[in-house]
């Protein structure tokens, strides 16, 4: 039975994500905003357009509803004096995920969009307070299922596609499954769509994509898409990893014009960390999502203007500046190149390996994999810090994790925090001298068969999911012919010379393209270092600059 307005209570304040502003923050917010009436049935704003506003509620009840009038109605959230409105979104220039409508007549503060993000800014006391307030937002309507909807087969590459892009991304969303979900194909049938056109994703109710490429379903939550004729910047960053963000911050902090592309998301690898423990500042530790998320927005801050999807797919030299050449758009123009690209993760050599990802193998252990781990056997392969991290992550849903480790120990390849760590949580079982040989399933995973690798004895494992943590190679497929690579394929720097010029420590054999990072021969594979390379590298390219003269680019 619905409730009346009257009698609609507030959502309480889950884990910070629903604070409310005291009396003289909300006055300093009335010097640049405005108050208004709002009467009851009034939408604020709609779920799939952008949100324009910074909205505190003064008097009355706002909800937060999914689905508004599409029949399938949900309220998130109710909201009431005191509270703000939005979600990440607001500060990054996504579409919003919700409809904010009006329940019990009252007034609001209305904030421009564009001000808060300065406020957030340049106040760290209200910045930190309204980030940690919309990163928990977005953690709990991804845990909601809220957001756009994504119908296909669980076998389809397509649709691993997109639901890899849309985990990646941490843009909340709802996997329906037509193996498995018995409503998709009454869905499918409401909306005239077969099966064989899947998959399709479905966005703000009726907006209905078939088989998107993830840079339309990018562009249709309004993440931002590379644009032509911008002129020549003064740097580009490829790659928005710890490293190539930690660029974008320094670079357009020290006002430089600064681009900066990658072909899936924000964070890198370090993104898909669940819990990030040793890294200077945070004693509690952060996840890697989290850790990304802040600093898009600190980049955002400066004025640097992150595009993705944006994938690059070769370097050019030209007419005094150099050109990123991106797959399915326009190339990007820049004075300076800095790769940040990063390495992909190995995959393990066993027969029918493709036809289990996204269905049984997977690569990374987000809040997306987490769940659907409850109370299920796990099985991770590697035994490096990525492999630990899942391990402590998974087992707060799995009903056992067993690690599977070529090796016979884990000191060489796990720093000693973790290792510790995973010796004190329960349900976690280590086993050496293994290695998977065979994965058993009838398209989606049952089983692997694993074989001691001192023995010979092999043992079938039970289990639905396997991770796998093995390492990386370089993603520098698109530099071929342009940098010096070694013979594992990695950029390396500080070796380029000539009559004119010598080539500064993080500087390739191409004055102005600099490397950084997982990709550059020689580099400490730490989210550290990678950040202290990042702005290693900004400070030699105000060198390489100095040399050349040639900083005109966005002028």
């Amino acid at each position: 039975m619905t409730q009346s307005p009257a009698t609609l209570p507030e959502t309480p304040d889950l884990y910070g994500a629903y604070p409310r502003l005291d009396e003289r923050r909300i006055a300093n917010l009335s010097q640049c905003g405005e108050r208004r009436p709002v009467p009851p049935g009034e939408i604020l704003y709609r779920e799939g357009e952008p949100v324009g506003e910074f909205i505190v509620i003064l008097r009355g009840k706002v909800a937060m509803v999914e689905g508004y009038r599409s029949g399938e109605e949900r309220t998130i959230a109710v909201h009431g004096p005191g509270r703000f409105l939005g979600e990440l979104g607001l500060l990054t220039g996504q579409a919003g995920f919700l409809t904010a409508l009006v329940r019990e007549p009252g007034e609001i503060l209305a904030v421009g969009a564009d001000q808060v993000r300065t406020l957030v800014a340049g106040d760290p006391e209200f910045g930190d307070l309204i980030l940690r307030a919309y990163l928990t937002r977005r953690i709990l309507l991804i845990g909601m299922d809220a957001g756009f909807r994504i119908i296909g087969s669980r076998y389809s590459p397509d649709a691993r596609r997109l639901r890899e892009f849309a985990a990646r991304n941490r843009l909340p969303h709802r996997w329906i499954d037509l193996e498995e979900d018995e409503e998709a194909e009454a869905l499918l049938r409401q909306l005239g769509i077969s099966p064989q056109e899947t998959p399709v994703v479905i966005w703000h109710g009726d907006q209905v994509l078939r088989n998107p490429t993830v840079a339309t379903l990018a562009k249709a939550i309004g993440l931002p898409v590379p644009r032509p004729g911008d002129g020549v910047c003064d740097l580009i960053v490829v790659g928005a990893g710890p490293a190539g963000l930690a660029a974008s911050v320094y670079g357009a902090s020290e006002g430089l014009t600064t681009v900066v592309l990658d072909a899936v998301a924000a964070g890198g690898q370090a993104s898909t960390s669940s819990r990030i423990d040793n890294y200077l500042g945070f004693p509690s530790g952060i996840s890697g999502a989290e850790l990304a998320e802040r600093a898009v927005l600190q980049a955002a801050k400066f004025g640097a203007r992150l595009t993705v999807p944006a994938e690059a797919s070769g370097l050019e030299a030209g007419d005094g500046h150099y050109s990123v050449l991106v797959e399915g758009g326009p190339a990007v123009r820049g004075h300076a190149v800095l790769i940040a690209t990063g390495a992909r993760y190995r995959k393990l050599d066993v027969p029918d390996l493709e036809k289990y990802e996204g269905c049984g193998v997977y690569y990374a252990a987000t809040p997306f994999e987490l769940r659907m781990c409850r109370q299920a056997p796990v099985v991770i392969v590697g035994g490096g810090n990525s492999a630990g991290q899942a391990a402590l992550y998974l087992a707060r849903n799995a009903s056992s994790v067993r690690m599977l480790v070529r090796g016979d120990g884990l000191g060489e390849s796990m720093s000693r925090y973790l290792t510790d760590a995973i010796g004190r949580t329960p349900g976690i079982e280590i086993m050496f001298h293994t290695e998977v040989r065979e994965l058993l399933g009838d398209g989606s995973l049952r089983a692997v068969r694993a074989q001691d690798n001192q023995t010979g004895q092999s043992i079938e494992i039970e289990t639905n999911a396997m991770f796998v943590f093995i390492g990386a190679d370089p993603h520098t497929g698109w530099l071929a012919g342009a940098v010096a690579l070694d013979d594992r394929g990695f950029v390396v720097t500080g070796e380029g010379r000539s009559s004119h010029w010598e080539s500064l420590s993080l500087e390739t054999g191409r004055p102005g393209v600099f490397a950084v990072g997982d990709v550059r021969s020689g580099s400490v594979k730490r989210v550290a270092s990678a950040v202290g390379e990042g702005a290693m590298a900004v400070r030699q390219l105000h060198e390489r600059f100095t040399m050349t003269g040639n900083r005109q680019g966005g002028r």
